[in-house]
């Protein structure tokens, strides 16, 4: 299987503009440029919150896939990823899930939550820290 994704530029990075579409076009001709990404001036996207959208995605799906293997169905799961940028690089991303899972404990849910931190697919492809909290609701 192979995605991809195309972005378009034009001008210079403070002034210019591009553009983000997707195989899917789920993105069309989505709006990026340096205010999107740094100053929140205009409407748009960012390389980083698109990672941090794959990401909470990614790990969202691992935790599910683990709790379906113990032959638990979760009720709802829900993650927010915060990518934290320092001198212009990537630091860290921390992922925050919440989820109603009935027949586990909290413990075993944030047991779950941990291995997926470090087995889905877009951690194993950052060379940056990443952390988890999980909260298991009733």
């Amino acid at each position: 299987m192979k995605r991809t994704a195309n972005a378009h530029w034009s001008g210079t990075i403070k002034e210019g503009k591009g553009t983000l579409t997707t195989q899917s076009k789920i993105l069309d001709q989505t709006n990026y440029s340096f205010k999107t990404r740094f100053t929140g001036e205009e409407t748009g996207t960012n390389p980083e919150e698109l990672l941090a959208a794959a990401h909470a995605g990614c790990f969202t799906m691992a935790v599910s896939l683990a709790l379906t293997e113990k032959g638990l169905n979760p009720s709802s799961l829900d993650t927010v990823a915060t990518v934290t940028m320092e001198n212009f690089g990537i630091a860290s991303v921390h992922l925050s899930i919440t989820g109603t899972v009935a027949g586990i404990s909290a413990d075993e849910f944030e047991a779950i939550t941990k291995g997926a931190e470090q087995n889905c697919l877009i951690s194993k492809v950052l060379n940056i820290p990443v952390s988890s909290e999980a909260q298991l609701l009733s």
